[in-house]
């Protein structure tokens, strides 16, 4: 078998209309931490991740033309933009709620129970906790 070119995943763009308020909304609502935030040459490198996977986030980019704008909030189109994992959906989606976030979809399958919500542009994410089967 051919060893994988790679090693990871790094950073998935994510399309914003604003980098302050899109990283208020990780940060504040669902505890992402910066990686890495510095403005080099004008432009902003903004990348943010969940506590303890520091090598895999989301680089937010704000959409810099006509074409790239129609694209915030549905980069994945109607599917979710990212899965999130939880040891306490419960509470992940009491969280969500007191921020004012729209939760739907609600469910538990063998070996999960998840929940749908959307972020401040409209990109669904589906927020699961792993269960024993």
């Amino acid at each position: 078998m051919a060893t994988a070119p790679f090693s990871g995943i790094g950073r998935i763009v994510l399309l914003v209309e604003n980098l302050d308020e899109a990283l208020a909304f990780y940060r504040d609502v669902l505890g992402f931490t910066v990686l890495y935030d510095d403005t080099v040459d004008g432009y902003r490198y903004l990348h943010i991740g969940v506590p303890g996977q520091d090598g895999v986030g989301l680089w937010l980019m704000p959409a810099g033309s006509e074409r790239e704008r129609v694209l915030v909030g549905r980069q994945s189109g109607d599917q979710p933009l990212l899965v999130l994992y939880t040891a306490d959906l419960d509470a992940a989606g009491a969280r969500l709620r007191e921020h004012g976030v729209r939760v739907w979809a609600e469910s538990e399958e063998p070996g999960s129970r998840s929940l749908h919500c959307a972020d401040l542009y409209g990109n669904v994410l589906v927020v699961a906790q792993l269960t024993p089967a």
